[in-house]
């Protein structure tokens, strides 16, 4: 299994990048679902341990929406897109034009969750489509699945569901405005154990050594 304790500056920096691109092709997405004019905070990328994964997000307890899926091909692995509630509302005011008068605490439809999932789905697909177009890798997503529960529970029934994962994650965590409106919005890369080094091939980067 990669230790990723080991990573020189120079892949650090290839993997920021990679979630650069990533997050500025997920931000170009969302402007044509919403047709409005959409800025990206820029992103801070971060290589993290799988355990900090809930804390990153607010905490193991903390109740997200999550659009988890299944990366297949030359670099299999585990994709995750999390938003806070208030982002996901958000989203939905945006997309499907709701008053900000809607209760914050009420229930969200069936349309309402159809429509995230859609919007979850597009948003990681375009940051995979970028990421496999980068490095020239096949990488297929598999359907999404949406949950929101706990960040904690997610986490743990997400990579049980979509199979073996590695014991770190690349994050991009990002915030896309559109007027007023942010949607803070966190990107979780799991590679498996094997597919790093694949990774890194592609990109013509040793994994080991600095540059």
């Amino acid at each position: 299994m990669t230790d990723f304790n080991r990573f020189g500056d120079f892949q650090i920096d290839v993997l920021r990048e990679i979630g650069n691109i990533g997050a500025a092709h997920a931000a170009t997405a969302l402007s044509q679902m919403i047709q409005k004019a959409v800025d990206m905070k820029v992103p801070q990328v971060k290589i993290i341990a799988f355990d900090e994964i809930a804390d990153f997000v607010g905490g193991a307890e903390a109740i997200v929406l999550t659009v988890f899926l299944r990366v297949e091909g030359d670099c299999p692995g585990n994709m995750f897109f999390i938003v806070d509630l208030p982002s996901a509302r958000n989203l939905l005011r945006q997309l499907l034009g709701l008053s900000e008068s809607t209760e914050e605490d009420a229930p969200l439809s069936e349309m309402e969750l159809s429509a995230l999932q859609e919007i979850g789905n597009i948003l990681a697909g375009s940051y995979l489509s970028s990421l496999a177009d980068f490095t020239k890798l096949n990488m297929q997503p598999s359907v999404p699945a949406l949950a929101i529960d706990m960040a904690g529970a997610i986490l743990s029934y997400g990579l049980i569901e979509l199979g073996n994962s590695g014991d770190f994650a690349l994050t991009i965590d990002t915030a896309f405005f559109e007027g007023h409106e942010e949607v803070e919005g966190h990107f979780f890369l799991i590679p498996d154990p094997d597919a790093l080094e694949t990774l890194f091939t592609a990109l013509g980067v040793p994994l080991d050594g600095n540059y």
